[in-house]
């Protein structure tokens, strides 16, 4: 799993719009903790959204 924030970031979008349904799915899938994903990308200012399944800028 990607360290850099920006490539993490990169990389989840990815596999949740071409795999999962979900970040939770996401997670499950491969081993992740969900909450240091958030933390992570947050700390870059995103956040989940579930509606879009995708990290998207904090406004």
């Amino acid at each position: 799993m990607p360290k850099d924030p920006n490539i993490l970031l990169s990389y989840i979008n990815t596999q949740l719009r071409d795999t999962y349904d979900s970040l939770a799915e996401l997670c499950r899938s491969l081993d992740l903790d969900e909450i240091e994903v958030k933390t992570s990308l947050r700390g870059i200012g995103y956040e989940y959204d579930e509606g879009l399944n995708k990290f998207i800028p904090v406004t």
